[in-house]
């Protein structure tokens, strides 16, 4: 059985616990000090996942810009193939980016991603038709990946938290109201360990263990 990576949920929110100001619809919520922090998390990981929807949305980089430190692997969940071929990740200077996706998403897509770059992991579906964490975090630990940052979105963060696949918690709290899209869009009731809380200029993070 490989050894699954520990897996650290990170997010920025609002007051209100809002992630954006609605969905498709990105918000900038980390003051300087606190996007620094995130990059030295980056660096500190082997792995950063997103999900298709802040990849449309953002159309991120996925790689360490603020401080110095390595790339981690990036890691899409993306069911149905829907990331663009034209896709800033697919120009990801020292990584070819991993893309999972149903086993069952069309192959001509998985045939154009991987001719721009891409890696497709085929993974089951789990009992509500979406894509299987726990086989994703399986086939991660059996590439060798040995940690995994998850940055978002709401729907990726929820589904981490609630399936109780996550070991850590860091969540950036910014003195903003935006009554949006909440960071976690599910009912969920974790304990939290060893919690710790410091400033990042205007802002408070929180760091906390998931396991005792």
């Amino acid at each position: 059985m490989p050894v699954r990576p520990v897996v650290t949920v990170t997010y920025a929110q609002s007051l209100d616990g809002c992630l954006a100001a609605g969905p498709g619809r990105p918000l900038a919520l980390s003051g300087p000090e606190s996007a620094r922090y995130t990059h030295q998390l980056r660096a500190s990981h082997a792995g950063l996942l997103v999900g298709i929807g802040t990849v449309l949305a953002d159309n991120p980089q996925l790689t360490v810009r603020h401080v110095a430190g390595p790339n981690p692997q990036p890691v899409i969940l993306d069911s149905q193939l829907r990331c663009p071929p034209a896709a800033a990740l697919l120009r990801h200077p020292t990584h070819r980016p991993w893309i999972a996706a149903h086993a069952e998403a069309p192959g001509d897509r998985a045939q154009v991603l991987a001719a721009a770059g891409a890696v497709i992991l085929p993974l089951p579906s789990d009992e509500h038709g979406r894509l299987s964490l726990p086989a994703l975090l399986d086939e991660l630990g059996r590439r060798g990946l040995a940690s995994l940052m998850v940055e978002g979105g709401a729907q990726v963060i929820t589904a981490f938290l609630t399936q109780g696949l996550a070991d850590r918690l860091i969540v950036t709290v910014a003195p903003r109201v935006v009554g949006g899209l909440p960071a976690v869009a599910a009912p969920v009731d974790l304990a939290l360990f060893n919690v710790r809380w410091r400033p990042a200029g205007p802002d408070m993070i929180l760091e906390a263990d998931l396991r005792p």
